[in-house]
């Protein structure tokens, strides 16, 4: 289980609501909040009755990146305390972006750093409309971590990818919307409601089948187009094997909604 001081887990319906909750130091990420996003993202995985993820956080920020004050006070032994950090961390976001349930992100505020690249990681982003983020990596003097030069030049392109890590320009909500960075931004005082109402909506979906798109998507990016057709072939043949394919046929030929509950 999760550290509750640090990260809350919640599940309800088929959705997990994982809530970074450290908002007196910015929700920003120590050991023991990677090691708690760690162990949630193998949880989610493998926890059959969790068919949708909401990540979002306590407080003004979502999440304001790496603690600086944990790296100040390990003087010396930085590298090592971010080889510790990172450690856990990119396993997280390697489960989180490879198992079959859906990942929803609700950005209750601004993001920063690693919080970046935790936030754009789902399928679907919803940032409140006093969001924003930066990079802001080079400021102290590193490079990023979290995904984030691996996400951003797929998301918005190299060009634009550039300009934010390299000079650590903030991005408002709406822009972030209009880019492509984020899926889309909601009044403050909607987001939670508005990103529960979707993540229920993904988890009565067809488990499996997004599973199998969400693989495919990311793939996209590293294959032939040839390539990409056959994989899409045998991901394609291997479903209509599934409970689920074959609820989703009855139901449409009887004009009713599928109920696509269970293992697939």
């Amino acid at each position: 289980m999760t550290p509750t001081d640090t990260l809350r887990l919640q599940c309800t319906g088929g959705v997990a609501r994982l809530t970074l909750n450290r908002p007196a130091a910015g929700n920003s990420i120590d050991v023991a909040l990677a090691r708690g996003l760690m162990e949630a993202a193998i949880q989610c995985d493998e926890d059959d009755a969790i068919r949708a993820v909401l990540l979002t956080a306590e407080g003004r920020l979502f999440c304001a990146g790496g603690d600086i004050q944990a790296f100040t006070a390990a003087g010396e032994s930085a590298p090592a305390l971010l080889k510790e950090l990172t450690g856990y961390l990119h396993v997280a976001l390697a489960r989180f972006a490879r198992m079959d349930k859906p990942l929803l992100c609700a950005v209750n505020g601004p993001a920063a750093g690693a919080g970046v690249g935790l936030a754009v990681l789902a399928d679907v982003v919803l940032a409140a409309r006093s969001a924003h983020f930066t990079l802001a990596y080079s400021s102290i003097g590193l490079s990023p971590d979290g995904g984030a030069t691996w996400l951003l030049p797929r998301l918005l392109g190299l060009r634009r990818a550039q300009e934010l890590v390299l000079a650590n320009r903030r991005v408002s909500a709406e822009e972030a919307e209009r880019i492509g960075l984020i899926t889309r931004v909601v009044d403050d005082t909607l987001l939670v409601a508005e990103a529960q109402r979707q993540a229920e909506q993904m988890a009565a979906a067809a488990t499996r089948a997004l599973g199998h798109a969400r693989r495919l998507l990311l793939a996209s990016f590293d294959t032939s187009f040839e390539t990409h057709l056959e994989a899409e072939a045998r991901a394609i043949a291997e479903l209509g094997r599934s409970r689920h394919f074959r609820e989703g046929i009855a139901a449409f030929a009887a004009k009713r909604k599928p109920d696509f509950s269970g293992p697939g």
